[in-house]
């Protein structure tokens, strides 16, 4: 008889997903922390499970922009969704991978043991990332002082080519794999269309948490406001995306249309076993079948989805071929254009409710966005696996597999 494998007789599922409509740079969530916007995706994860806040054990959060939001913001996000407060909680910063990487590590801790019942997710506000006055420590004793902006610093900027954005390397990338302006164009204009759709279709509908905003401008009486909806799509118009000037260069072909627009929001995931689930009466919305990472040299981090994947899938025993949907992040469009063409996925099992370049990309919590959103695609497509991916500034790229 062969041995037991506890990995596959009680595999780590995920009970429920949730995430809070995105909002765009400054706009429906401008005053709110990146610490609400996570308790409002907890909490929407919760209620789908129905699970007794009391009853999670830890929590992992992803969150790159942290200055000026106080101590382990994921501690904040979890005490604000009703979790108390001998819940363990770690906060995860891998930038663009950072809410992905949540996942691993409860799925990891999960197996190992350590826990029993997590939340992973991540949250962001780069709406209210500070400016930074670096020289204020030691004292700015004569002259003009420097101000650094938060985001840019610990967000956008490459640590090694210090000043030099991620779009940079992107458009050296475009080059490299002969990818042109029209291309990107119609990428991001597909995006944007496939994100319309899934709003006005109420695709979007299941998986999204409302979050009431309350009204603080001057001189205005107070009042609230439920966003249940992603701020750009509906707003965005695609006959400017080809008139629309180079981000990164004159002679550069990406514009703001075909990179992710910098953006709020949060996402969260409940993680356990699959007998703790039945136990409790828990539904199982998927299982997490296994998760991979993939290095490369800090330009070509909009290539490592490609190896990240390939890896993942030999990990996990599938071909290209077995995924029904794929969730590649569009922290630029080149990114998934070219996980789309070096590993053939066809078109239309790709990012088939747009992606970052229309519905934005608040970097900590894009990783666990992904997959939420994979999932609720899924179910409603009738589909049964799903492989989201996303690559991240430094070089790497990290990949989760997820099976109904």
């Amino acid at each position: 008889m062969s041995p037991r494998n506890p990995v596959i007789d009680d595999p780590v599922i995920i009970a429920s997903a949730a995430r809070t409509p995105i909002g765009w740079f400054r706009g429906v969530f401008a005053d709110l922390p990146a610490t609400e916007l996570g308790s409002a995706a907890i909490r929407g994860a919760l209620a789908r499970a129905g699970l007794d806040p009391a009853a999670v054990e830890s929590v992992f959060m992803g969150c790159v922009l942290g200055a000026n939001l106080g101590q382990n913001p994921a501690r904040q996000a979890a005490h604000g969704a009703g979790i108390p407060f001998r819940a363990a909680t770690v906060t995860i910063n891998k930038i663009c991978g950072s809410g992905m990487m949540a996942m691993a590590f409860a799925s990891d801790a999960l197996l190992a043991g350590s826990a029993k019942i997590v939340v992973a997710g991540g949250c962001e506000s780069m709406s209210n990332a500070p400016y930074l006055l670096p020289a204020m420590r030691a004292g700015q004793r004569l002259g003009h002082g420097q101000v650094l902006d938060h985001m840019f610093r610990d967000g956008l900027e490459d640590a090694y080519e210090t000043g030099t954005l991620m779009g940079h390397f992107a458009e050296a990338t475009a080059r490299q794999y002969g990818i042109g302006r029209e291309e990107q164009d119609a990428f991001a204009a597909l995006s944007l269309e496939r994100a319309r759709n899934a709003a006005e279709s109420g695709a979007f509908a299941a998986e999204i948490e409302p979050v009431t905003v309350r009204s603080r401008a001057r001189g205005k009486a107070a009042g609230e406001t439920v966003v249940m909806q992603d701020e750009n799509p509906s707003q965005a118009n695609p006959a400017k995306i080809p008139t629309l000037k180079p981000a990164f260069g004159k002679d550069g072909t990406i514009t703001a249309a075909s990179s992710s627009g910098i953006a709020d929001g949060a996402s969260a995931l409940v993680l356990t076993r699959r007998r703790m689930a039945e136990e409790l009466g828990l539904p199982v919305r998927a299982r997490l079948v296994g998760w991979a990472t993939h290095g490369m040299e800090p330009r070509d981090f909009t290539i490592a989805p490609v190896p990240a994947m390939k890896t993942l899938l030999d990990r996990v025993g599938w071909s290209v071929g077995d995924v029904d949907l794929f969730e590649v992040n569009e922290a630029f469009a080149v990114t998934a254009m070219i996980a789309r063409r070096e590993l053939g996925i066809p078109p239309d099992r790709l990012n088939v409710n747009g992606g970052a370049c229309a519905l934005g990309h608040p970097i900590g919590a894009t990783g666990a966005r992904l997959v939420t959103t994979l999932i609720h695609a899924l179910a409603s497509r009738g589909g049964r696996r799903g492989v989201a991916s996303a690559c991240i500034g430094g070089g790497e790229a990290i990949a989760v597999a997820v099976e109904l």
